[in-house]
């Protein structure tokens, strides 16, 4: 047995065996039955001809643009995929260890990079990015094979801990706390995020273990004792008896709503809170309906590329997708926002070729401040008309939205509706006539949308936020830079200001308005933006349960006291401190705060 000690920051007492989660990179480790061996092996070999197939395709189009020099590199990640140093290694760790095939080539991929890492040649050494290249496109395949969101825990068996390396709240919302009981973690503090999501959810957790991910083998038995701080590792058995007989069963406060009919939450104190769903495929409806969403707050119309030749892709092909979607969503709204990629993802679409969003970044990409999203369809008329034509069509089937990603400002807006209407002159023209132009709005997630929201709530028919994008442009942040990505901090004042100005100038117009980024699915964050008068929250299905929960015992009176005294703070750590002071359960029912008149300047 051995004994850790870290900081205990949510009381309770659990017990499980450990699976692993590593978020950079994504990965998961869980240990398998025998007799679920084969299944890996078969996911790993699906994943890797899935990956051949997408190389081979990508070279071929490469080969068919100015750069056909480029072909060698992906011919040399086409060998990589048999080289037995990778994929056969990964065969054998699933098949000696009974490990899960996403773990298993992280391992294999880990093993081969120490070789790159130590090679005194340095082209040799560089090739270890072709390798990752590689590895991430096979756990891209992978995580298509088992699904997404809480599908990622769907193998993991309940009575389970979780020891991961961080815990981000979007990972956090998507467990099923009644299987996996309670969490470790490398870092974190008594007021850091985590932490406060750990109260929050009632999860017996310890944080700041430092490499607690790297001592803990999968599946090993773990005791994780929340309010002293101590995890041990392996104990024998009547020390694991002792810590059961301490165990609190635990029901989630949410499994009533598994399966029920669609309906907005309602806080305790009589305030509807619309809860939709973001989806990414036209399958992903049943879970959005077994959620419990009100509807469709953001369908990620760019999938289509993803899962679509070029040649496929049609008018009619994208109609038949939209109509699907409203009618099986029918009568809830759908809101299908217009392709997101740059020009390098929708190239293959343009030419005909290929799946687009297998096209390699940097093959004139227009990247995340380049061409991209509206700006990229209002430079392709054709295309952008195209899709247009399909919604239009589809908006006759049920409710539907339309919303315009990375719209900058009011011309952006004109410029794309007056596509709309030029797109409905032309099916009245060929005689299908639409009766009323769908409700059309824009994500507000670039910094210049957000300063003039009060000038385009003029001439928008609904707000959509989309926080991922409007924190990293915000706060200078590449969030997949590990250099700067604990700079991402959606509790930064200069966020929580800019979404009360957006909100304020929405609510000036009696326009609607939602958050549809991580932040929506944040059970810490939810009271507060609340608190700020939200109404309307889109996220992934697997969170809704967990977000209806907080909403049911939630005081929106109260959450607007926390909201005002958040507003107050200087630093991130001011506003986590006056959460963590503030957990969700105490502000249900909340009476008057005797000190909401007190500014704070932290």
């Amino acid at each position: 047995m051995h004994r850790l000690t870290g900081i205990g920051v949510s009381p309770g007492v659990v017990v499980g065996r450990a699976v692993l989660l590593l978020q950079n990179p994504l990965v998961i480790r869980f240990p398998v039955r025998p007799e679920q061996v084969p299944v890996e092996l078969a996911r790993l070999d699906e994943a890797r001809e899935r990956s051949r197939r997408e190389l081979l395709d990508i070279k071929s189009r490469i080969a068919r643009t100015a750069a056909p020099d480029l072909g060698y590199l992906f011919e040399a990640q086409l060998l990589m995929l048999d080289d037995p140093m990778l994929v056969t290694r990964a065969r054998d760790l699933i098949a000696a260890e009974h490990v899960n095939a996403e773990w298993a080539v992280q391992q294999a991929f880990e093993e081969l990079a120490t070789i790159f890492d130590t090679a005194q040649d340095a082209y040799l050494r560089e090739r270890r990015g072709d390798v990752a290249d590689v590895v991430g496109r096979l756990r891209m395949n992978l995580g298509r094979l088992r699904g997404r969101g809480a599908d990622l825990f769907a193998d993991v068996e309940a009575g389970t801990v979780l020891i991961a390396d961080q815990l981000t709240p979007s990972m956090a919302a998507q467990v099923d706390w009644q299987k996996i009981l309670g969490f470790a973690t490398d870092g974190g503090s008594p007021t850091h995020h985590t932490a406060i999501l750990a109260r929050s959810l009632h999860v017996p957790a310890v944080v700041g273990l430092g490499s607690v991910t790297g001592r803990i083998p999968p599946g090993v038995m773990v005791a994780i004792d929340g309010s002293s701080g101590v995890v041990l590792i392996d104990p024998p058995d009547e020390v694991v008896e002792e810590a059961k007989s301490r165990t609190t069963p635990r029901v989630r406060a949410s499994d009533h709503n598994i399966g029920r009919e669609a309906s907005p939450a309602v806080t305790a104190d009589g305030a509807v809170i619309a809860l939709e769903a973001n989806i990414e495929l036209p399958a992903d409806m049943a879970a959005a309906r077994s959620a419990g969403a009100t509807g469709i707050g953001l369908y990620r119309s760019e999938f289509l590329l993803a899962t679509t030749s070029g040649a496929a892709l049609t008018e009619e092909s994208q109609f038949e997708a939209y109509r699907a979607l409203v009618e099986g969503m029918a009568p809830a709204a759908v809101t299908v926002r217009t392709f997101d990629v740059d020009d390098s993802q929708l190239q293959p679409w343009a030419t005909g070729t290929g799946t687009a969003m297998g096209a390699p970044r940097g093959v004139g990409a227009g990247g995340a401040l380049g061409l991209r999203a509206v700006r990229l369809s209002l430079v392709m008329p054709e295309l952008f008309r195209v899709q247009l034509r399909a919604l239009l069509r589809a908006s006759r089937h049920g409710r539907l939205r339309i919303m315009f990603p990375f719209v900058s400002g009011v011309e952006d807006l004109r410029t794309a509706r007056a596509a709309l209407r030029q797109v409905a002159d032309e099916l009245a023209a060929r005689g299908e006539p639409i009766d009323a132009l769908p409700p059309v709005g824009v994500m507000i997630e670039i910094p210049s949308a957000a300063v003039t929201a009060d000038l385009l709530a003029r001439e928008a028919d609904f707000f959509s936020i989309g926080t991922n994008d409007l924190i990293q442009y915000l706060l200078a942040v590449d969030r997949t830079d590990a250099r700067v990505s604990r700079l991402f901090e959606p509790l930064h004042p200069a966020v929580l200001r800019t979404l009360r100005h957006v909100i304020r100038a929405a609510a000036r117009r009696h326009l609607s308005v939602s958050l549809c980024g991580e932040m929506a699915a944040d059970p810490v964050i939810l009271p507060l933006l609340i608190g700020l008068g939200l109404t309307s929250f889109s996220m992934s299905p697997a969170a809704i349960a967990v977000a209806r929960g907080v909403v049911e015992r939630l005081d929106s009176a109260a959450a607007a006291r926390l909201a005002a005294r958040v507003m107050r703070q200087a630093t991130v750590a001011g506003v986590e401190r006056c959460l963590a002071r503030e957990p969700v359960r105490s502000l249900a029912g909340a009476g008057r705060d005797p000190d909401a008149r007190q500014g704070s300047h932290e």
